[in-house]
């Protein structure tokens, strides 16, 4: 049996920590966990799953990253980043394709941010770890 992951860090980067942190904490909501050494912010985003934004490497110019944030509620987390000021490239849609609603925004650094709700069946919110085949 392998060993077992008990938590999960994103790291992003930017030139401006106090913007991209007041964009994860104020605007999405995120409780800021850790402060290393102000260099990187840590937030956490669900418990045992973090997002990180720091200073110590340059952001990519084109970041190949979709964060997703997966809700119950895709339209009661828009409306209110819509309120907080939040640009999405288009209303929550269904994806025939994926099986998602989802809408898409940018953060910093030109980061792409989802929210999204799974309508594909075959999708489990359980936590149960089973071993990879």
């Amino acid at each position: 049996m392998r060993p077992l992951f008990t938590q999960q860090v994103t790291f992003i980067y930017t030139r401006d920590l106090d913007t991209g942190s007041a964009f994860l904490g104020k605007i999405l909501g995120l409780r800021r966990v850790l402060n290393q050494s102000d260099l990187c912010h840590i937030y956490e985003v669900v418990p045992n799953a973090y997002l990180g934004i720091c200073v110590d490497h340059e952001p990519p110019k084109n970041p190949g990253l979709t964060y997703s944030f997966v809700s119950d509620d895709v339209d009661a987390h828009y409306t209110l980043l819509v309120e907080r000021g939040v640009e999405f490239e288009a209303p929550p849609a269904y994806s025939e394709k994926f099986q998602v609603y989802s809408a898409f925004f940018r953060g910093p650094e030109n980061y792409r941010f989802e929210l999204q709700t799974f309508r594909d069946p075959d999708w489990t919110t359980k936590t149960t770890i089973t071993e990879p085949t």
